[in-house]
């Protein structure tokens, strides 16, 4: 992983009373259950979904070409080394820890069990707000390809696919049950991307040299920058790792890094793919909606919008996961997903869960800002600041000074970045909500 501090020694024994007592609940969901290839493609789904339409306006815009390509390859060799270090500790002190915050309330006590929890629910929160806001928009980029009297406006098409969104979260009880939906997301992921690379390419070989000088001068252009710097590493990360881990079967953590390594190598392709050849074809004038760029046959590019708008249904399911376990542990809702009872509660819970995020997608439908926003507060802490610190404190034993240093120069760098792509985001959120407004239709 390029420093050689990573051990497979995770399931060696530890002592106990090195530990905090953190009362971890069972859960009421699936582990140990899926091959290391079905988790490969849950992780390869949640980097190529439809999210991957955005990068060229909101990191290769901000950035130009020699920001955008070594802003995306050194996020993916940072991403893939921060999440080898918590795949690493799943079985640290000889036990499994199926959640983020179960690792973390290991490790430090339970005070950094409730704040990672809220972290991680704010991060998978803003995550599923904006595949709604995807799914919106690719449900109103179809109605206009269509008709242009303006009559099905964003924030309809935003609740339309809340509802659709929460079909699915009812219908699928865990993530395990995802199975064959798997494979329908990985054919939608390669209809959009197919269509968007090859109609790029074709308008870019069409088109007339294009302006690709970074459209912003001064304060501003800093603060894009910026935003766009958190937009990397939104792109690559999860934050819910170890829940994902939990559905592996034995051994976890060789099947874990099998998967991770599929993540980072084939599965990034598509999303360098996509992403360098939308910037190429249309230079700073790219939209955030890669999609809204591109011409060609009115029935083609429906296609391509119909399968973003069906893969975003799916990937929300993922990332929503966590929370549908934690409600489904807490309440007991055991046993087959046909039960009344069982089908009565994600009704009525998953169906308030996401009618409150439709509601927050429809409110604030500025994609770019809440990819920036999300990876700010939740990602950077999540996926390297708290990743970084756990490996440090877990190995502190077993790491020479240079890895320690090495460790503590991660912690300390993510943790400004943090700070400054906070109110960076904000910034940006407070600017484009001035700019348009509140249920806008973008």
């Amino acid at each position: 992983m390029g420093r050689g501090d990573i051990e497979l020694d995770s399931n060696k024994p530890y002592d106990k009373d090195d530990a905090y007592d953190v009362d971890v609940p069972n859960t009421a969901h699936q582990i140990s259950s899926d091959s290391w290839f079905q988790v490969a493609f849950i992780l390869t789904t949640g980097i190529n979904s439809a999210y991957v339409l955005g990068y060229s306006g909101t990191i290769m815009v901000p950035l130009g070409w020699i920001g955008g390509v070594v802003g995306l390859i050194l996020a993916t060799i940072i991403s893939l080394y921060a999440n080898a270090l918590i795949a690493y500790l799943h079985e640290h002190g000889g036990q499994r820890h199926i959640r983020y915050r179960d690792l973390a309330g290991y490790i430090y006590g339970k005070k950094a069990y409730s704040l990672t929890w809220a972290l991680q629910y704010v991060n998978l929160f803003m995550i599923n707000t904006g595949y709604i806001i995807l799914a919106g928009s690719a449900l109103k980029a179809t109605y206009v390809l269509f008709k242009d009297d303006d009559m099905l406006k964003l924030p309809y098409c935003i609740v339309m696919a809340g509802f659709v969104c929460a079909i699915f979260a009812i219908c699928i009880p865990h993530l395990s049950a995802l199975g064959i939906w798997l494979g329908f997301s990985t054919v939608f992921s390669l209809i959009y991307i197919v269509i968007a690379f090859v109609l790029s390419l074709k308008d870019g070989l069409q088109s007339p040299p294009r302006d690709y000088n970074l459209p912003e001068d001064g304060v501003s252009k800093i603060f894009t920058i910026i935003g766009a710097s958190a937009n990397l590493v939104f792109a690559f990360n999860t934050g819910m790792l170890p829940e994902i881990q939990a559905t592996i079967r034995q051994p976890v953590v060789k099947n874990m890094m099998k998967a991770l390594y599929f993540q980072f190598t084939v599965g990034v392709l598509p999303l360098y793919l996509v992403t360098f050849t939308g910037y190429w074809a249309y230079g700073s004038s790219t939209t955030v909606y890669l999609l809204n760029s591109v011409n060609g046959p009115i029935w083609v590019k429906a296609l391509a919008n119909i399968s973003a708008f069906l893969q975003s249904v799916i990937a929300l399911h993922i990332f929503a996961s966590p929370m549908y376990e934690f409600l489904d542990t807490r309440y007991e809702i055991k046993g087959s997903a046909l039960n009344v009872k069982n089908m009565s509660f994600r009704i009525g819970v998953r169906g308030g869960y996401l009618a409150f995020n439709t509601f927050v997608s429809a409110f604030l439908p500025f994609l770019g800002d809440f990819m920036s926003l999300t990876g700010a507060i939740s990602t950077f802490p999540l996926t390297f600041i708290l990743a970084n610190h756990m490996y440090l404190k877990a190995k502190q034993n077993k790491l020479s000074s240079s890895q320690k240093l090495w460790h503590w120069l991660n912690i300390c760098f993510f943790a400004i970045m943090s700070l400054v792509a906070a109110i960076s985001a904000i910034r940006l959120i407070a600017v484009d909500s001035k700019t348009y407004h509140v249920f806008a239709d973008l």
